[in-house]
């Protein structure tokens, strides 16, 4: 499973709209209004680089809403139950 996360600048008078025509998108898993430099981030969940590549440029980046895009992917996934899992082996004798 390839995830990315992409940071979108968008429309600030449609955010709440905007949010949820991407989460309706397939291949979207997440997606939060946030502060700062970004209006919304989206988790993206797919599995081949081409779902993601058209995702992003089929799908959101023709939403006249969005205005530009960052997009990062993730190498590695990190939680705090897997962190928990990788300290408790070894601990049973």
């Amino acid at each position: 499973m390839i995830t990315a996360i992409v940071m979108i600048n968008a429309d600030r008078n449609s955010i709440p709209e905007t949010a949820q025509r991407i989460a309706d998108i397939e291949g979207v898993s997440e997606v939060y209004s946030v502060s700062g430099e970004f209006d919304i981030v989206a988790i993206l969940k797919v599995k081949q680089y081409e779902d993601l590549a058209a995702l992003v440029t089929e799908h959101l980046l023709k939403m006249p809403e969005i205005a530009s895009t960052r997009t990062l992917m993730a190498f590695r996934t990190f939680s705090k139950s897997d962190l928990e899992h990788a300290f408790d082996i070894g601990l049973d004798e």
